[in-house]
């Protein structure tokens, strides 16, 4: 695999049992990238290492005045010269190509995972630790990677100089031969504890991030409410402490390095010592005793890649660890694509679990108490529940038996907080869609001209709406005008079933009716559920359904539940009194003339009349 051929057709399934079992999986497929680097580091780390024997030849050959031999010298220096070069050279070209496609192999399958976890992986996995991740983590694990090759040649290099220096002159080739592994091995009581504060300068690197992370993304309401400098001082605080740790890991590996020098220089002075008390009994002839000191000098080059190699292994096994973490994560129920190769399922949305039924082509509003229950409920409709449990139903085919790709085809879950990726407002509507939605009515049946107006004029040399520029997020627009875009994309999609959760909750009550009935008109034909308290949503839905304790207790129209179920008023009327487990209502029994919360003299059905009111006048002025 080169680097123009990236990305890969197909990254693979990773091995994420473990970090080691990751790294390994990586490199076994890159084999041949790796052969193709051992081959080069071999070329180049044994052409350096050949010289000390060529100046050896060319020293003896001026002591012994043979010109023939100095010739052959010189040409075995210019041939070991252009092997050293060639190798080195290509060496560094398959090891960035094994470092690259080691990352993107890595990207891809965290994307993927990504992609088939959806919002389940946020929920699992913080945010700042997934960017952490993807980002510097994949970082470390390329450069392990490709590091393997170079440290496996270094390793074949010094122990082919070993045998080489025995055979040449056994005297000092033995000295040699003992110290070179004592060098290679001497740091190795060190590399756990540079290990560990390594470990720990990841983990509080990945806890800054997620710190700041969380504090650019509510910048706007600490703003609000004058919490910012708060944040501020413990993202100070959080980066302090990731220096500490990166100084403590620094002199760790510091302590390596220095005695990856000291050792080789006591070495060096050994041979040199030895060798010339073996020059003076004439046991060891000059030319030999230079090869052999030239030897020591140069092998210091590859025995800096044990040091490499150790300290890579070290930054990328917890970096492997986390990113293993996030690809072992599993969807609670797999749709694994028992019905494979079939249409996506239309018909009735069903919900054995809660009982919730909505049927199709009708805009169907749910009234859920708890919010976090809500966005639960709406992520399950969708085929992505956070938990195991019964599969929901489309047209009576289980979408856990339907492949992935087809099961979001079929339904669209649009939560919360919806993203708003940066680009234009073009690249924004350039999602998967049936066709059958342009973009121009969906941006009006989400209320958005004033949003289009303010793109415009945020956008320098903008004339078309559709070419000005978003910002990362939305942030330079309101969380209305955000919401708003998010719900017209939604709406270009034209899923066969659209699940919004609580789409208007940040728009104003007139903007809310209006978009009530765009997506009524817009949607006019599709399955629509819609998760709100908005009496001005679930005046105009078809149907509504009180969902509570997680099962439907009332099902009807907005007006009739109203009267009807002293629930479904705690929760649409925000009475603060009313009995929501719908055994009294207590509020009209309160001793205190309008009961709590309301004004004296008035009781709960007159507060339920202001609100029938209300709707009256939006829906005349809309």
């Amino acid at each position: 695999m080169q680097i123009q051929d990236l990305p890969y057709p197909d990254p693979g399934a990773p091995d994420a049992r473990s970090g080691p079992r990751f790294l390994w999986w990586l490199f076994r497929n890159q084999l041949d990238g790796q052969f193709k680097a051992l081959a080069w580091g071999l070329l180049h780390f044994l052409s350096v290492s050949a010289l000390p024997f060529c100046v050896g030849v060319a020293v003896q050959a001026v002591v012994d005045r043979s010109g023939s031999r100095l010739a052959l010298a010189g040409g075995l220096l210019a041939l070991c010269c252009a092997g050293s070069a060639l190798g080195d050279t290509f060496l560094h070209r398959a090891a960035v190509t094994n470092w690259i496609t080691a990352a993107a192999r890595v990207q891809q399958v965290l994307a993927r995972k990504a992609a088939h976890l959806g919002s389940a992986l946020t929920r699992r996995v913080a945010a700042g630790e997934v960017v952490a991740v993807s980002t510097g983590d994949v970082e470390k694990i390329g450069w392990f990677v490709e590091a393997l090759s170079r440290f496996t040649a270094a390793a074949v290099t010094i122990v082919v100089v070993c045998v080489g220096l025995v055979v040449y002159q056994p005297a000092l080739g033995v000295v040699v031969a003992v110290g070179l592994p004592v060098l290679a091995l001497a740091v190795l009581p060190l590399l756990p504890r540079a290990t560990r504060r390594a470990d720990v300068q990841r983990e509080k690197a990945g806890r800054a991030t997620e710190l700041a992370s969380d504090t650019v993304a509510g910048l706007r309401v600490l703003r609000g409410i004058g919490g910012e400098e708060l944040f501020l001082d413990r993202y100070r605080a959080a980066s302090q402490e990731v220096r500490h740790a990166a100084v403590r890991s620094a002199r760790m590996w510091s302590l390596i390095s220095a005695i990856q020098v000291l050792l080789p220089g006591l070495l060096l002075i050994t041979v040199v010592w030895y060798g010339v008390r073996l020059a003076g009994a004439g046991r060891v002839d000059v030319g030999e005793l230079v090869a052999v000191y030239s030897s020591v000098m140069i092998l210091t080059y590859p025995l800096r890649h044990f040091e490499e190699i150790a300290m890579a292994y070290s930054f990328s096994r917890p970096s492997a660890r986390r990113a293993a973490k996030v690809l072992s994560l599993e969807r609670a129920t797999d749709t694994g694509g028992a019905r494979a190769g079939t249409e996506p399922p239309s018909g009735d949305l069903y919900d054995p679990a809660t009982g919730l039924l909505a049927p199709a082509g009708r805009l169907t509003a749910v009234v859920c108490g708890d919010p976090d229950a809500a966005g639960r409920l709406a992520e399950r409709l969708g085929g992505h529940p956070s938990e195991k449990g019964e599969s929901v139903l489309l047209g009576g085919v289980p979408l856990d038996e339907v492949p992935l790709e087809t099961a979001r085809t079929a339904v669209l879950v649009q939560d919360k907080d919806p993203v708003l990726l940066s680009g234009t407002l073009r690249d924004l509507f350039d999602v998967p869609r049936s066709g059958d939605v342009d973009p121009e009515p969906a941006l009006v049946a989400a209320q958005c001209q004033d949003v289009l107006a303010a793109l415009v004029q945020g956008s320098v040399g903008a004339a078309d709406p559709m070419d000005s520029r978003i910002t990362e997020r939305g942030r330079s627009l309101s969380g209305g005008q955000r919401q708003r875009l998010a719900l017209a994309r939604s709406l270009v999609t034209d899923p066969e079933v659209l699940v919004l959760d609580e789409p208007t909750s940040a728009v104003d009550s007139h903007t809310e009716a209006r978009i009530a009935q765009g997506v009524r008109e817009l949607r006019a034909g599709r399955t629509t559920v819609v998760f709100t308290s908005s009496p001005l949503l679930l005046d105009r839905a078809d149907r509504v359904v009180l969902v509570h304790e997680g099962e439907v207790v009332a099902v009807g129209v907005h007006r009739e539940l109203l009267h009807s179920e002293p629930r479904y008023r705690a929760v649409v009327t925000r009475e603060p009194d009313a009995d929501r487990d719908g055994s009294e209502d207590r509020a009209r029994q309160s001793p205190t003339p309008g009961g709590p919360g309301l004004p004296a003299g008035a009781d709960a059905g007159s507060g339920l009349d202001d609100v029938l009111k209300e709707l009256e006048e939006i829906e005349e002025s809309a």
